[in-house]
């Protein structure tokens, strides 16, 4: 069995008792989950028209369509996970709180 050194290990009660800096929202911020949504929602759309823009060489030849399509993932990928923390906030899932989604 491992040695486990307790010295520096923070215990519940170090949390409720000690003074904390933490704040407690009451409300969602509604401007980062609406950014958010914004990144999901026109990620998705340059990801769909690059991906038709390379298959059917519009709007100039494939390459276009390709970096279009990065592009679009590029917007989707962050869209795509603080839309889900703040979905799974606002559902009240375990682990999941509104304090995670970074302010703008």
């Amino acid at each position: 069995m491992a040695y486990v050194d307790h010295a520096f290990s923070i215990s519940d009660e170090d949390i409720m008792m000690g003074d904390s800096s933490y704040a407690i929202r009451s409300r969602p911020p509604i401007k980062e989950i609406a950014f958010a949504v914004a990144l999901l929602v026109f990620g998705s759309l340059a990801i769909v028209v690059g991906s038709i823009m390379a298959a059917n060489r519009v709007g100039g030849d494939r390459a276009h369509g390709i970096f279009f399509a990065i592009l679009g993932s590029v917007l989707f990928l962050p869209g795509f996970y603080y839309t889900r923390i703040a979905y799974y906030a606002y559902k009240g899932y375990k682990g999941f709180s509104f304090d995670n989604i970074p302010a703008v």
